[in-house]
Parts: C-alpha cells; structure tokens; sequence
C-alpha cells in the first residue's frame, strides 16, 4: 500500500469509507480479516473506486484502471446516484430543498418553502433526507451535493449554523434537531460526493433560479 497516495479507499475495514491519511486508513484496518483497501492520487478516483467495489476493481484491465481513475479534469459522474441542492430567496428568505435522480433529474423529495433559512442549512438538511429515505430502502447509492459545508456539517453530525432563532425559523430549528439526532443515531454507507460545477454544469437538484 503505498504511503504516497493521498486518498484511502477502504471497501472492508472497521468503517468503509474515503479516508485523507494514512494514519486514519490504518485504524480501519488493522487486524480486520481480510481487509480491502487501496491509496489513490486523486479524491475523485477514490470516490468512483468506492462505488464500485475491490473485487471487480481487481480484474479491471490496465486501460479500464485508467478510465476508472480518471484524472480531477476529466472526472465523471457516478450513476445511479441522488443529487441535493436548496434554493435560498435573497428577498424573502425563505429557503427550499429537494432531490433527485442524477440521471434523468426525476423529483424525490421536495420540502419547503421554509421562512427565514439559510443555503447551507437546507443544503445540510437535504442531505439528511436523502440519506434517511436510502437507509430505509436499504440502498447504498451515493448522494451529490455542491455545498462543501454541508458535507463537513454532516460529517460532524452538527449544523453549525450562525442563523439566529426566530418565530418564524423555529420549524427550522426543529428540522435541524431532528436531523442531528437522525445521524447520531444511524450510521450509512453511502458516499456524499461533491459535484464537480466547473466541469458539470449546475447540479441536476438546481432550481434553476441563478
């Protein structure tokens, strides 16, 4: 396993996930029977390699290794996937949330509008969404967002929001209770992948209202 690479797909270990060091790599698997793992370059052929899985990345041809890990500018899509994105009203505030089929855009869930919210919280809450509605169909598909705060506030199991609470927000406020007591309470598999906008265009989840 070569110390060099700077991402750590680990597909059997003590938790399977994406990991940025080696040390963090290495608590997952050490002493675990039959440990699978690899070190990529690049996050984004770290994350096609963990939806897929270590056996069948095994047996990939030298060209096909190639177009698996494909370089940061010419990175793909993972299909089938989710995709997340709220919308905020700069006028109004009221903010808005929902997800979809990466693929075909097709709606999964749409909540809101909610008065006096922020971007990120209904970036972080339709995260959450998407990972309840996966857990209960037991699903591992990845989930896109391009909020690298919402990923952080989900990887913390907290919102860290700066929004103060209001009359008006406080079924916000109670969203977000539920939704941190929702990832202290269940653990998931599924990749939060950050949508590559330069190379993408706008998240298939955008409301179109830029």
């Amino acid at each position: 396993m070569p110390k060099a690479s700077k991402f750590y797909v680990v597909w059997s270990g003590l938790k399977p996930g994406i990991y940025e060091s080696w040390d963090e790599c290495q608590k997952q698997i050490k002493n675990y029977p039959n440990a699978k793992y690899k070190g990529f370059p690049t996050r984004m052929a770290a994350e096609s390699a963990y939806n897929g899985n270590y056996e069948s990345y095994k047996k990939k041809s030298t060209k096909e290794k190639a177009l698996f890990g494909l370089p940061e500018d010419q990175p793909k899509p993972v299909y089938p996937s989710i995709a997340v994105d709220a919308a905020w009203n700069t006028v109004t505030g009221d903010m808005e949330y929902q997800g979809v089929d990466t693929k075909s855009k097709r709606l999964i869930f749409h909540q809101g509008p909610y008065r006096d919210g922020t971007n990120n919280i209904g970036e972080f809450l339709a995260i959450v969404h998407a990972l309840a509605i996966l857990k209960r169909e037991k699903s591992s598909l990845p989930i896109y967002t391009d909020s690298m705060t919402a990923i952080s506030w989900v990887r913390n199991r907290k919102a860290n929001t700066k929004l103060a609470k209001s009359p008006e927000n406080e079924i916000l406020f109670d969203l977000l209770d539920r939704a941190e007591k929702w990832l202290k309470e269940n653990i998931w598999k599924n990749p939060i992948l950050k949508w590559e906008t330069t190379i993408w265009g706008e998240i298939p989840a955008d409301f179109g209202r830029k």
